[in-house]
């Protein structure tokens, strides 16, 4: 759940939860998180993640690639993780089709992991090729939360189904994802969320787009408001936070690192094989034995499959170490954080969702690194985080 959606979720119910937050205050109290210890020497280092984003939403459908049936899976913007398991589903049953139960899959992030284990629970046997694997691959370096429809297309850019189809992916994917809870390791849990503001709530106005544009992100988060926890009001004093008014919400936050172990064992398991190779041209795919491919290459497959409809939208995390206690996230002007088991990420988020857009550059940024940290430490009272 990115920050607009906890607003827009909370906010539909601020009239109905006004008189049930006084008498809940104490309670909520009662879980109030550990301050971060959000100071430079905690940081151990600093990643950049393309996401790749398509105009018209994700690319799943087919090509023929001489002999070669290529299902192209990617283009998920940033709702790669969230995503994932649904868009798996309809890609696995193109690749499927004719009785085919060979299958190779390009790419071992997010989405290829999926789609591979999603193939051999059809009964699929698939092979994974790939450049790189975890934690070399983008996927790596996603913020790792619920975030289904970030930057997921174009208003005027999709064709009518669209919505459908992005709500059918959505909801498989946020069931398979429960499978997951409770695992060791808590690839997958559900943490709180905390909304800060120096005004209160009921006063927040939506600011235009920064600079002009020809179309606007498609907002697709009312579509789930039955599977989205409420978010709840906390009385100012009552929390730890700098920030007069606050918010807590509920979202699920992937440990990305227990979550990619998990999925690379159980792909495994079944008897999948990883074969490490590098793809360079389309009709590559020719020299792999298997008759159906599931190219699954995110950003990579600008390059390797020519297709200029995906934009880069660079995101920047620093990287605090883990602190016992600490699993939450905040949301507090242009920076979110989110205490994660595998790390503490840190992300300047800008002022809309244009923040980063068409920005390719994959060079981390330090000094924007360690700022981001020190403005982390002023989100708490004392100004000094822990």
């Amino acid at each position: 759940m990115d920050r607009r959606a906890f607003l827009g979720r909370g906010m539909g119910g601020m009239a109905a939860l006004s008189l049930a937050t006084a008498g809940r205050t104490a309670n909520l109290c009662d879980a109030m998180p550990p301050p971060i210890r959000a100071t430079p020497d905690r940081l151990f280092r600093v990643t950049v993640c393309l996401r790749p984003f398509r105009a018209a939403g994700p690319r799943i459908e087919v090509e023929r690639v001489g002999t070669k049936r290529v299902v192209h899976n990617y283009g998920h913007g940033g709702s790669g993780w969230s995503l994932s398991w649904g868009s798996a589903q309809v890609a696995v049953g193109m690749a499927l089709a004719d009785g085919v139960r060979d299958v190779a899959v390009i790419g071992a992030g997010a989405l290829g992991l999926t789609a591979a284990l999603t193939a051999q629970r059809a009964g699929a046997d698939v092979t994974i090729y790939a450049r790189e694997q975890f934690p070399y691959v983008r996927s790596a370096r996603a913020t790792g939360g619920w975030t289904p429809d970030s930057r997921i297309a174009m208003q005027k850019a999709v064709d009518p189904g669209f919505a459908d189809r992005w709500e059918a992916m959505a909801r498989a994917s946020f069931t398979m994802h429960q499978s997951y809870l409770g695992l060791p390791g808590d690839p997958v849990e559900w943490t709180d969320r905390y909304m800060l503001s120096d005004t209160p709530f009921t006063e927040r106005v939506r600011h235009a787009p920064s600079g002009e544009h020809p179309d606007e992100f498609l907002r697709l988060e009312q579509r789930l408001a039955d599977i989205t926890p409420r978010s709840v009001e906390l009385a100012p004093g009552t929390h730890p936070f700098r920030p007069t008014y606050a918010r807590r919400g509920s979202g699920l936050t992937f440990n990305v690192a227990d979550l990619a172990h998990q999925l690379m064992a159980d792909f495994r398991l079944a008897g999948g094989k990883v074969v490490p190779m590098e793809l360079h041209d389309p009709n590559d795919v020719t020299k792999l034995r298997q008759k159906s491919i599931i190219n699954c290459t995110g950003y990579g497959a600008r390059a390797l499959w020519r297709d200029e409809s995906i934009v880069p939208v660079r995101g920047q995390i620093a990287w605090l170490i883990p602190q016992a206690g600490a699993t939450y996230g905040i949301y507090y002007g242009s920076l979110s954080m989110l205490a994660r088991r595998d790390g503490i990420v840190v992300q300047e988020v800008g002022a809309d969702e244009w923040f980063g857009y068409n920005d390719a550059n994959e060079e981390p940024d330090y000094a924007a690194a360690q700022a981001s940290v020190l403005q982390l430490a002023q989100f708490w009272a004392d100004g000094k985080g822990a």
